[in-house]
């Protein structure tokens, strides 16, 4: 962002800017994505848009950015800790697409169409760093023992596994399927370590 937004009305003007930026990439895809619509549909000025964004592929970033950021407190909010692994992995499951419900065919576009910055495009990114590490600590709480190597590369698939299914649930208009949902849940407890026979809530 060009700047960042400290008053009530500025943090209110970038929110509306991100909404609808969110909004014609879920419905219009990358090629209907300008920053003359976006101003349009959040009912603001194209000058107050750039006063925050100076093109369309910084506003994208930061609509990544919070899609990210979503996806990171759901993580952040998930306590494994004194729950059946079908409990926390049902939970978990209804808070991930929660976080993907808004706009269902935001993720499609983000993935296939639009570009992004180098450092979304980095592995080892702080955010991808924090987001495994709280995979990777589930995984550690249910095999009773403190995260290992071992724990860490069964967070890289469970994560991958889950983001994979629920992306590509979007793409396919399946991501309230309760058939899907349920699968997932059962492929989350069998990755840590129970049966998944506990019907999700």
């Amino acid at each position: 962002m060009r700047k960042t937004p400290r008053q009530a009305r500025s943090r209110a003007t970038v929110a509306a800017i991100l909404q609808a930026g969110a909004r014609i990439l879920s419905d219009e895809g990358w090629a209907g994505f300008t920053t003359n619509r976006v101003a349009d549909i959040a009912g603001v000025s194209i000058g107050s848009l750039y006063q925050y964004f100076p093109d369309k592929l910084s506003l994208v970033d930061a609509i990544r950015r919070r899609h990210l950021d979503d996806c990171l407190a759901v993580m952040k909010a998930s306590r494994p800790t004194e729950r059946a692994p079908a409990q926390f992995a049902a939970e978990l499951v209804r808070a991930m697409i929660a976080a993907h419900s808004n706009h269902p065919g935001l993720h499609r576009v983000l993935l296939d169409e639009a570009p992004s910055s180098e450092d979304y495009r980095n592995p080892a990114s702080a955010f991808e760093v924090e987001y495994l590490a709280h995979y990777a600590q589930a995984v550690a709480v249910y095999r009773n023992r403190r995260p290992t190597a071992d724990d860490h590369t069964t967070a890289l698939i469970l994560s991958d596994a889950i983001d994979g299914v629920i992306h590509n649930a979007a793409r396919r208009g399946m991501l309230f399927d309760p058939g899907v949902r349920q699968e997932l849940v059962r492929l989350i407890s069998l990755f840590l370590g129970d049966a998944g026979d506990e019907s999700p809530s």
